[in-house]
């Protein structure tokens, strides 16, 4: 093995002995991960969204995907004549937008 991929199998497991107290707290957790925006769109991130949910998956973590509603929501909550509302990024949704 040269000294390149001893490197990076070095930084793999360094990672991995990061996350393992994470991983023994959440197992069989359910993780919520939201999915909109600019992940839906670039297909880079798609990739590596899809990954890093399979190994959520792979470690023992129970993932679900909900999805953001993006532009579109905003748009449709203009057209009813509301205001969209965000705190810290976030979308609120009050009982009128439902």
């Amino acid at each position: 093995m040269n000294d390149k991929n001893m490197q990076q199998v070095l930084e793999k497991a360094e990672v991995l002995v990061e996350a393992l107290p994470y991983i023994q707290r959440f197992n069989r957790k359910i993780i919520v991960v939201k999915y909109g925006g600019s992940a839906m769109i670039d297909e880079e991130l798609k990739q590596h969204v899809i990954q890093d949910v399979t190994l959520l998956k792979l470690v023992g973590f129970k993932p679900i995907i909900v999805h953001g509603g993006g532009k579109d929501i905003s748009k449709l909550v203009d057209k009813s004549g509301e205001t969209p509302e965000f705190v810290n990024g976030l979308r609120k949704t009050d009982a009128n937008t439902m």
